[in-house]
């Protein structure tokens, strides 16, 4: 017999991962972007930065409470259904059974096998069995909040740190194409970090994040020189 081993899948990296990427790439884009803004707008360096630790501030809670009451939210939902699986699982525990075999002979295991394997598996931990089975829900995808906003502001303040110290390291000539570049490239280089991290191909996900930072900067850029100089 070969001994057990436990596996390390790529999928357990889910929950904390979306929540990093999500909070880098935005304070990356999001800073970056306003400090392009500006710097199109104001030829005052102090301008600049006042308003990218402003965006770093400000985007880091602003991405922690927003992840904590969304994730909160699907967490919530799943409370509520696995209250109510436990609720059916103690006033008709056969009806439960029956129900667990059903989902494993839609599966393809054959209905005696089937039968066997629900009793077992309830004789074990039928509302485990149920959770995983029938809800879906398991140790690695249940919702964190707290784990999610925290993981969100953390790595959104890491992410708006990037352009902000490009913006206090740059000459003062060209700031807004400086911001732009160097931002750009630590998109691309976040990009493919992400894939890497989560088993994906890298192409893509570089391109895709750097396309959509270049059209922000772009945008903003654009906005700031016309409010520039209609002001």
């Amino acid at each position: 017999m070969h001994p057990l081993h436990r596996e390390t899948h790529l999928i357990e990296r889910i929950g904390w991962l979306r929540a990093a990427v999500l909070g880098a790439n935005d304070g990356i884009i999001s800073t970056a972007s306003l400090l392009v803004g500006v710097a199109a707008a104001s030829t005052i360096p102090g301008d600049v930065l006042v308003a990218g630790v402003a965006g770093l501030v400000a985007g880091s809670m602003s991405m922690a409470a927003g992840e904590y009451v969304s994730v909160s939210s699907q967490s919530d939902t799943e409370q509520a259904d696995l209250t109510r699986e436990r609720r059916e699982l103690q006033a008709q525990p056969a009806g439960e059974l029956a129900e667990l075999t059903g989902i494993y002979v839609a599966r393809g295991v054959s209905p005696d096998l089937a039968r066997q394997v629900a009793e077992q598996m309830s004789a074990k931990d039928a509302f485990a069995s149920h959770a995983r089975d029938e809800l879906g829900l398991s140790a690695h995808v249940v919702a964190r909040p707290v784990q999610a906003a925290l993981t969100s502001a953390l790595t959104f303040a890491a992410g708006a740190a990037i352009p902000l110290l490009i913006a206090l390291l740059a000459p003062k000539s060209g700031l807004a194409i400086i911001i732009s570049g160097g931002s750009l490239a630590c998109l691309a280089l976040l990009g493919a970090l992400g894939a890497r991290i989560g088993g994906a191909p890298i192409l893509k996900p570089t391109l895709r994040v750097t396309f959509w930072g270049a059209f922000a900067m772009a945008a903003t850029a654009a906005i700031g020189a016309l409010v520039g100089h209609a002001v």
